[in-house]
C-alpha cells in the first residue's frame, strides 16, 4: 500500500499566521504597557494643578521646587519632581540629626553635668575650688540650673573658698564666630554650642515705660558678670510702631567688661515689651547666674569665674541629670531649636567617636547609621547638624527615605511625637489654621533666606498615611509666596483621589 504523505504548507501557513496576529496582540499590549507606564510616570513627575497655579500667582519657577509624596511603606511615589536635586534643607535637615540621636542613643538617655571640689567641706564651707563640668546638655534653662545648685546646698554646702571653675572640655570648642552665618551675632539662635551650656546664653532685655517719670526702664534677666546698661532710651507719646524694634542697640567689649547702650525713642503706647540677645560669652553669662542663684539661697561666694579642668584629685560632690532624649527632640524640632540640635550632632561624635565631641565625628555618626540602614546619599552635606547652613544639602528623595526609616524603626512614635501638628503647634501652629487638614500632619519646617521647606507625614482624607517632602530653594521661597505654594500642595496631597 503505498505510503500517504500529508502536505504541511496548510499547517505552517496557518501557523505562522496565527503567530503574525500574535505578534501583533503582544506589540499591542506592550505599547499600551508602556503608554500606562510613561502616563503613571508623567503624572508622578508633574506638579499637581493647585501647586502650578500658586507658582504662576507668585511669578515663581519650579526649578527652584523638589517634592516627594509617598504611602509610608514606601510602596511608590505619589508624586515624585526633582526629587534627586541637592538642595539646602534649612531646619528640616534636624529630622536627620534627633533619628540618629534616638537610634543611637535611645530615647531614655540622658546627659548629665558634674559638680567637683579640690579641697574638703569643713563647717559647711568647700575649702577650695567648685568646678562644673559639662556633658552637652542642650536643655539646661535656669531653672535646671538652680536645682543643680540646690543639690549643693542640700549636701551642707554654703560657701565656696575658692574659685568657680567651668570644664568645657568635652566638646570641642567651635571654630566659628556666632555671626558667621548671616552677620547677627547677638541672635540666639547664632548662639555656638559648648559642653556647659545653660539657657542658651540668652537675655531677656525687659522694657518698662514709666510715663509719671518720663523714662523708659531697662531690665537685662539674667544679668551676666561684667555686663552694664547704659540707657538714652526716650519716652515719647504716639502710636506704637513696633515696640522695642525702634531702639537701637550697641554692644562694646572693654576690657573689664561689657557696656550694651540703648539709644532712640520707645512709645508709651507699646507697653512692655521684651527682646531677646546674647550679650557675653560663657564664663561671663554663667558667672552671673551663678552669683544670682547661689547668693539668693543663702551661699556665699567672693572668688573669680574662670576655665579651666576637672583636677584627676578632684572628688565629685553632686551629679544633675537633664530631661530624657525623647522629650529633648521635642524642643528641637517642634520649635526648630538650632543650638541644641549642634549639641546633638557634638555629643553623637562624643560618645561613638571620642570625646572631645566634634562635628566631623557627629557627621561620621550619621553616615554610618544611613550605611547600616542600606542608605548612602552622595549629595549629603551634615554641616553642623541643624540646617542653619548655607553649605548643608540633602535631596528631597533622600529626606523621604529617612521619614520612610523613621516610620520603620523602633523609636517611631518618640520621633513623630517631636514633629509640630499642622495648625496645632510649634512651627505649624498658624499654618493652615482652620482648614479640614488641622490637626492630621507632623511636619517639620524650616526657614532660611531664599530656602522654605516642610517634611513629615499626613494622614489623608481617605486614611492614608503619607510621607511628604517639600524642598523650595527660590529667592521668593522664604515669604508668603513660598508658603503659599507649600499650602497649596498640602491640601492637593490632603484631598487627592
Amino acid at each position: 500500500m503505498p505510503e500517504v504523505k500529508e502536505n504541511p504548507a496548510p499547517v505552517i501557513a496557518l501557523l505562522r499566521g496565527n503567530a503574525a496576529k500574535l505578534a501583533v496582540w503582544l506589540l499591542a499590549l506592550l505599547v499600551l504597557a508602556a503608554s500606562h507606564a510613561h502616563a503613571e510616570s508623567l503624572s508622578r513627575s508633574h506638579l499637581p494643578g493647585p501647586v502650578v497655579a500658586a507658582l504662576r500667582r507668585y511669578d515663581m519657577s519650579a526649578r527652584g521646587l523638589s517634592v516627594v509624596i509617598r504611602p509610608v511603606d514606601g510602596s511608590g511615589a505619589v508624586l515624585d519632581f526633582n526629587a534627586d536635586v541637592p538642595r539646602s534643607p534649612a531646619s528640616t535637615l534636624k529630622l536627620l540629626t534627633t533619628l540618629v540621636s534616638l537610634e543611637k542613643l535611645g530615647p531614655a538617655y540622658t546627659w548629665k553635668t558634674e559638680a567637683y571640689g579640690d579641697g574638703p567641706v569643713r563647717r559647711g564651707q568647700l575649702q577650695g575650688n567648685l568646678y562644673i563640668k559639662g556633658y552637652g546638655d542642650p536643655d539646661v534653662v535656669i531653672e535646671d540650673f538652680w536645682r543643680f545648685l540646690h543639690g549643693l546646698r542640700e549636701l551642707g554646702v554654703r560657701s565656696i573658698g575658692g574659685d568657680l571653675v567651668l570644664d568645657q572640655s568635652y566638646f570641642v570648642p567651635a571654630s566659628t564666630t556666632p555671626g558667621e552665618f548671616d552677620d547677627h551675632p547677638l541672635r540666639p539662635y547664632n548662639v555656638l554650642p559648648s559642653a556647659l551650656l545653660v539657657n542658651f546664653q540668652a537675655v531677656r532685655i525687659r522694657f518698662f515705660p514709666q510715663p509719671h517719670d518720663r523714662r523708659v526702664r531697662i531690665v537685662a534677666d539674667p544679668l551676666p558678670d561684667r555686663l552694664s546698661i547704659i540707657n538714652h532710651v526716650r519716652l515719647v507719646s504716639g502710636p506704637c510702631q513696633g515696640g522695642a524694634r525702634g531702639v537701637g542697640m550697641r554692644v562694646v567689649h572693654l576690657r573689664y567688661g561689657t557696656r550694651v547702650i540703648f539709644s532712640g525713642d520707645y512709645a508709651a503706647a507699646c507697653g512692655q515689651s521684651d527682646r531677646y540677645r546674647v550679650l557675653s560669652d560663657p564664663r561671663d553669662y554663667i558667672g552671673g547666674i551663678f552669683r544670682e542663684l547661689w547668693t539668693g539661697m543663702g551661699g556665699r561666694f567672693s572668688g573669680r569665674v574662670r576655665y579651666g579642668h576637672v583636677p584627676p584629685s578632684a572628688h565629685l560632690l553632686y551629679t544633675g541629670h537633664s530631661p530624657p532624649l525623647a522629650e529633648v527632640i521635642r524642643s528641637i524640632n517642634k520649635y526648630s531649636n538650632n543650638v541644641m540640635a549642634r549639641q546633638l550632632l557634638l555629643t553623637l561624635g562624643a560618645k561613638f567617636v571620642r570625646a572631645p565631641g566634634t562635628i566631623e565625628g557627629g557627621a561620621k555618626v550619621v553616615r554610618a547609621w544611613l550605611a547600616a540602614n542600606g542608605m548612602s546619599f552622595a549629595e549629603l552635606v551634615v554641616d553642623n547638624g541643624s540646617g542653619l547652613s548655607r553649605r548643608a544639602r540633602i535631596s528631597a528623595r533622600h529626606l523621604a527615605d529617612v521619614l520612610t526609616a523613621a516610620y520603620d524603626g523602633p523609636d517611631m512614635p518618640e520621633f513623630f511625637a517631636s514633629l509640630p501638628i499642622l495648625a496645632v503647634d510649634g512651627t505649624m501652629k498658624d499654618r493652615l489654621d482652620g482648614s479640614t487638614l488641622a490637626g492630621r500632619a507632623h511636619l517639620k519646617t524650616g526657614s532660611l533666606d531664599g530656602v522654605r521647606s516642610t517634611a513629615g507625614i499626613m494622614l489623608d482624607d481617605k486614611g492614608r498615611r503619607m510621607v511628604v517632602v517639600c524642598l523650595q530653594n527660590d529667592p521668593r521661597a522664604d515669604t508668603e509666596a513660598g508658603e503659599a505654594v507649600q499650602n497649596a500642595l498640602l491640601e492637593w496631597v490632603y484631598h487627592r483621589p
